[in-house]
């Protein structure tokens, strides 16, 4: 186990760089200079080329490319052209928005999509487990953004039971305030999330049922309960975990579009606003700073899917 944690840490790092390099090719094959950003319309020559020795478009692509390395391993992403702040502060500061709102949104989907993907499973001859799996087929099929709009209708514009967006000034200085704030964004991932992992998770499910460990259980004298839980549930776990992490890995890069709906100041809107006022800076660390907790997930999954299951722990599960 521990060669294997050594062998994939190695190749989590070999893949920051490749992402990193990636990153930094294709803002740099964007049209325009990123210098442009500094100056005015109508700047002269003298002013476009200090704006350029300043942000350091006027280097080969080989230097930008060293330099930009040397600043990652220093932990700086740069300074912002329009607002001046370091990108790792601002990034820091945004994601207290984020990154609450993506942990409380998967805790929750899992909290709904566990019970009842189990009960669609086991219960799928009766007319409410068809009814599940028919509801998260259709849930899978809605946009985020919609069910956001819908969610707004009902519980922001009619009820008035919760705000429709923004996010407290003092942020989570009031963690009631903060939290009633991100009701309706949570809810909305969470619906869309949990609807995708009910269907995995009664397919697991339906693949314990038929197994034969279970039927052996059975006939040792366990109930069905006791033996789909003290047999099933860690076996059936393991596919499970690994669409968590792509579920958890997708939030965290969807959260653009739930943030501009509710108008949430976190990492979302800030790479769109990095987009919008052409500031790289801002947009390179938002999508170095996206990129790095897609693999850490990623990682962190497989990790634990070893842990859950001791197969994977011997020689044929490490070289997979």
């Amino acid at each position: 186990m521990l060669a294997y944690v050594v062998r994939r840490t190695a190749i989590l790092l070999v893949s920051v760089l490749i992402a990193a390099a990636v990153l930094f090719l294709l803002l740099r094959l964007l049209p325009g200079d990123p210098a442009n950003a500094l100056v005015s319309v109508g700047a002269d020559a003298q002013q476009i080329e200090a704006a350029r020795r300043q942000v350091g478009s006027d280097l080969p692509i080989s230097a930008q490319f060293v330099r930009y390395l040397g600043q990652l391993g220093s932990l700086d992403l740069g300074t912002s052209f329009v607002s001046g702040v370091s990108v790792l502060e601002e990034i820091g500061r945004r994601l207290t928005v984020t990154l609450p709102l993506t942990a409380l949104a998967f805790v929750s989907a899992i909290l709904l999509a566990l019970p009842l993907g189990i009960l669609a499973a086991v219960k799928r001859d009766r007319w409410y487990g068809g009814l599940i799996s028919v509801v998260s087929q259709l849930g899978v099929a809605v946009p985020v953004f919609w069910i956001g709009i819908l969610l707004v209708t009902a519980f922001a514009v009619k009820l008035r039971l919760f705000p429709s967006s923004g996010f407290p000034p003092s942020g989570w200085r009031d963690p009631l305030a903060a939290l009633h704030q991100l009701v309706l964004p949570i809810l909305t991932i969470a619906l869309v999330m949990s609807a995708s992992l009910i269907r995995y998770v009664r397919s697991a499910t339906l693949d314990v049922i038929g197994s034969d460990y279970l039927r052996t259980a059975r006939a040792l004298g366990a109930g069905y309960g006791e033996a789909l839980v003290r047999h099933g549930i860690r076996n059936g776990a393991v596919p499970v975990i690994s669409i968590l992490g792509i579920e958890l890995a997708s939030t965290l890069l969807g959260a653009v579009v739930v943030e501009r709906v509710f108008s949430l100041p976190g990492l979302g809107s800030m790479l769109l606003s990095g987009i919008e006022q052409r500031d790289y800076p801002s947009v390179q660390g938002v999508l170095f700073i996206s990129t790095l907790m897609v693999l850490l997930v990623g990682f962190a999954a497989d990790l634990i899917q070893r842990l859950v299951d001791p197969r994977l722990r011997g020689p044929s599960g490490g070289r997979s």
